[in-house]
């Protein structure tokens, strides 16, 4: 069995070369970019596998709402491509999206099933919400996966580190925190995302799931927790999205449910809570 992983030098793509079993071929986007499609195609034919698990994405929430024609070239329009390339190998595509698909429902206050309608609000959202539909149209071997808020002892690749590592460093450097509290969803640790991730696939089940560590928290209980465990005393405040004033709007709540995953027999990851304490035990290893 031979697994290729798009986008290997991200947080999920590391945590995924990890676990996935056989032969592993992980493509950085110089080897293997997205918006090249005749290159990726000649690539995958040669490596022709049993399944491609494509996480490289543009995920710049922010600069979404000025670099659209970027955001749909990398979310949408290359999946598109890739997925008539998985069509024609008749591999599967794992495609990985987000909980931005959601948020218009302002009064949510339950777990969003796959079944919900989406709805999102900004343009990063949108994006990945097309992708979603290019995928389950153009690849019948197919399973998009929708997470949110992920972490992973790697980092973030382009992005520069992730949401934990911020707020570690900003508290190190003595800095106040303005985190909001008004957004509530579950941030998952890549590790965990990503070995559920090739438990589904290896039930040969497709469709669309939603996967991420279980509970909830908005980011002003994260960031605490994260400071918490971390051992570090900082200046942290609670605010609102809008007076954080992002480019974006976010969901204010867009917790998932995981029932169609479990439905299959497979168990939720573990809770947010024992995820980021994982998380912290891990990254302390890796820096010694």
């Amino acid at each position: 069995m031979k697994n290729v992983i798009l986008g290997a030098a991200g947080q999920l793509g590391r945590d995924l070369a990890s676990c996935l079993p056989g032969e592993v071929v992980a493509l950085t986007r110089g080897q293997a970019d997205l918006t090249e499609p005749a290159v990726l195609r000649r690539v995958l034919s040669e490596l022709a596998p049993w399944a491609v698990f494509n996480c490289a994405a543009y995920n710049f929430v922010d600069r979404a709402e000025t670099e659209r024609e970027a955001a749909f070239a990398v979310n949408a329009w290359a999946l598109r491509e890739l997925s008539a390339i998985c069509r024609d190998l008749g591999c599967l595509l794992v495609s990985f999206s987000t909980d931005h698909v959601f948020g218009l429902d302002k009064g949510r206050q339950t777990p969003y099933a796959e079944v919900d309608a989406p709805g999102p609000l900004s343009v990063y959202g949108l994006s990945k919400l097309a992708g979603e539909y290019v995928v389950r149209a153009g690849c019948p071997k197919h399973l998009v996966i929708r997470t949110c808020g992920l972490y992973g002892v790697w980092g973030s690749g382009g992005k520069g580190g992730n949401f934990v590592e911020t707020m570690i460093r900003l508290a190190q450097e003595g800095k106040p925190l303005r985190v909001v509290n008004d957004q509530v969803c579950t941030p998952s640790f890549t590790a965990d995302v990503a070995a559920a991730s090739v438990a589904l696939a290896q039930l040969e089940k497709y469709g669309l799931f939603h996967i991420t560590n279980s509970g909830a928290c908005s980011w002003y209980e994260f960031a605490s927790a994260i400071l918490e465990g971390a051992g570090i005393s900082a200046d942290i405040t609670a605010i609102t999205s809008e007076q954080f004033g992002a480019a974006a709007l976010r969901p204010a709540f867009s917790v998932m449910s995981s029932a169609a995953y479990e439905s299959l027999g497979l168990p939720r990851p573990r809770p947010w809570q024992e995820a980021i304490a994982a998380y912290l035990a891990e990254r302390g290893r890796v820096k010694k």
